[in-house]
């Protein structure tokens, strides 16, 4: 990717962060998934009283990406930090790095935005064992 393509995603996922709803911790998150069509797809951490309802980011955008019926992607993009304010990297939690692999390579680039710039990892680097079933599900 471009550094503007790499740009253009992570200020998709500020503005997702934007629009998250976290009265509880206060920690608002926005994620940017590009599918291999070139669509981007949004989320961000919408929180819950009763916590294992909170959904993040991450699921959210890869939610609606799914149900709009894409199934490959390429890149994610994600920012996040307290009362909305970037700060510095904000990685994936351990449920959604295991939702992305089922969906995306070990290869693909996430893109962590902080407040002077980003941080490139891969998807294999954040999840290096994921969890996957050995039969053929088609």
């Amino acid at each position: 990717m471009t550094e503007m393509q790499i740009k253009s995603l992570l200020d998709a996922a500020v503005s997702a962060m934007e629009r998250a709803y976290a009265p509880y911790s206060n920690f608002h998150v926005g994620a940017a998934l590009l599918a291999r069509d070139g669509r981007i797809f949004t989320g961000c951490n919408i929180e819950n009283a009763s916590y294992p309802v909170t959904i993040c980011a991450e699921r959210a955008a890869l939610s609606s990406a799914v149900s709009a019926g894409l199934r490959e992607f390429s890149a994610i993009a994600i920012v996040g930090g307290h009362h909305g304010k970037m700060e510095d990297i904000c990685t994936p939690c351990g449920i959604c790095r295991q939702a992305l692999s089922e969906f995306c390579s070990p290869e693909t680039p996430v893109y962590l935005g902080k407040i002077d710039g980003y941080t490139t990892l891969t998807l294999g680097e954040l999840l290096p064992h994921s969890f996957h079933l050995k039969e053929d599900l088609s």
